[in-house]
Formats: C-alpha cells, structure tokens, sequence
C-alpha cells in the first residue's frame, strides 16, 4: 500500500486531485467510484478547476457512487445525488446518464437495485479507481464493523456511531435516515485502483488499525491490506497512531526519486 503523508487537508486535496487528473487524462473514458462527505469536498473543486482551465473533460467519464441514504429522494437536499449535483457534477461536462448511485426508494426491492448496480459497474467494464474516505469505526462506504469482506451492494443499518458523525450535517429535528444502500467490501475491492483519504486526528486511529492491524471485520477498511493498489492520502494529524510512519514518508521518498 502507498501511503503519501502531506502536512495538512489542503495538501491531501491537492494529492489526490492529481492522481484523478492524471487517470483522465491517460483514460478519458474512465469509471470512477466517488464518495461523499467533508473530506473529498476540496478535491471536487480541485477537479472542477482542472475542467475549467481546459485540463480535463468528464465528457466521457462515468461515476459510480458509493452509497446513498435509503429512500431519500434524487432532489432532497440531503441526498448523496444533491451533494454530487452541489460539489462536482453540474460544474462539469459529465453526462447525467453516466452518474450512478444506488437510489432505492421504499417502493422498490434493495435487493434488485443492488443486484443492476452491480450489473451496470461490469456493465461499463468495472471501476479504474474507487474514491473512499474512512469513518472512525474503520467503516468505508456504509460497510459498518462486522460486515461481511465478500459483501457486495446491499441494504446496511447504520451504526449509532455512524449516525452520530454524520449528524452535524443535519438541522436540529430533521429526519436523519438511519439505512443506506452501500457498495459492498467485495465490490470496493473489484476496482482496479483505491485512493482512501482522511483527515484530522479523529481519524488516525483508523488509519493505524487499516495500515497495521489485524484484516478483521471490526475494521472493513482493513481488507485494503490485501488489494494491490491502495493509495492512501493523509494529513498529518491522521498519522500520529501509524507507529512506523517515518518509515511510509522514506518509501514515499525513494519511490519519486525513482
């Protein structure tokens, strides 16, 4: 696993920015798994940038998103697809038939929705890089602590830790939603590439669990053990529980003077 140690989230943003730049550019017609949250928000203006300046196009891309809130419709604003529309997707040249989330409303079965969100990721030929960030729990995606390592979309219950990160996005008695539908560890860990980033000491015990612990359940992001191209994007805070973290920055080192 690479793991890049910048000074703080600005530079983390800057990081991984270029790594999605880079892929366009070698892959215009590329599949990119995206995530949502406070901590890729920077990122998107990055990219949003790069399309403005005529760096890149979305003209040929297509966005598999990793989760949305179960029967929460595409327009509300707390939707994941309003805060995709809101962060990158309406500032860009993407074409609104190539964006995907795994929208189910309560009328529909979760299980046939999962079962053509799987279908339509191999559909396109699979993801060339998963976006993720991490939860405190170890939790990417809405893949909670002892969900299962081969999982794949499905219906999750969020966990009371999940519900209480997330609730500062939400007004004081407004209706949180307490399902989600969620990629699966097992369909994360089909793309080819996964860039995770964190930020913030909050986050650091995490990271230290994903990068040296146990692969176990307790901790989903820790199967990104086993997948051969990780890229994880930190800020300094978010290393202080990485024990050998000297030693990540000097093969960070060598490998650019390589």
């Amino acid at each position: 696993m690479r793991v890049i140690i910048n000074e703080d989230a600005t530079r983390v943003a800057i990081e991984a920015a270029n790594l999605i730049i880079n892929l366009i550019k070698r892959k215009p017609n590329c599949v990119l798994g995206l995530a949502t949250g406070s901590t890729p928000i920077e990122l998107y203006r990055l990219l949003v940038d790069a399309f403005s300046n005529g760096e890149i196009s979305f003209s040929s891309v297509s966005t598999f998103n990793l989760d949305e809130y179960y029967d929460m419709t595409p327009g509300h604003h707390q939707s994941y697809r309003y805060f995709m529309d809101q962060h990158l997707f309406s500032k860009v040249d993407i074409k609104p038939e190539n964006t995907f989330l795994p929208e189910c409303s309560g009328k529909q079965s979760a299980e046939e929705v999962a079962k053509q969100y799987e279908m339509e990721i191999k559909r396109r030929g699979g993801i060339d890089l998963q976006l993720l960030g991490i939860g405190e729990n170890g939790h990417i995606g809405f893949n909670e602590p002892g969900s299962s390592l081969a999982s794949r979309t499905r219906l999750k219950t969020l966990t009371p830790n999940t519900l209480e990160a997330n609730s500062r996005l939400f007004e004081d008695g407004e209706f949180q939603p307490t399902l989600a539908m969620t990629m699966g560890v097992g369909t994360i860990m089909d793309a080819k590439q996964v860039l995770i980033l964190a930020t913030g000491t909050n986050k650091s015990e995490a990271i230290g669990n994903m990068l040296l612990g146990s692969i176990t359940s307790a901790c989903p992001a820790s199967i990104l053990q086993m997948h051969p191209h990780v890229t994880a994007v930190i800020d300094r805070d978010a290393s202080i529980d990485i024990e050998n973290s000297d030693y990540f920055e000097l093969s960070e080192s060598n490998r650019r003077k390589l």
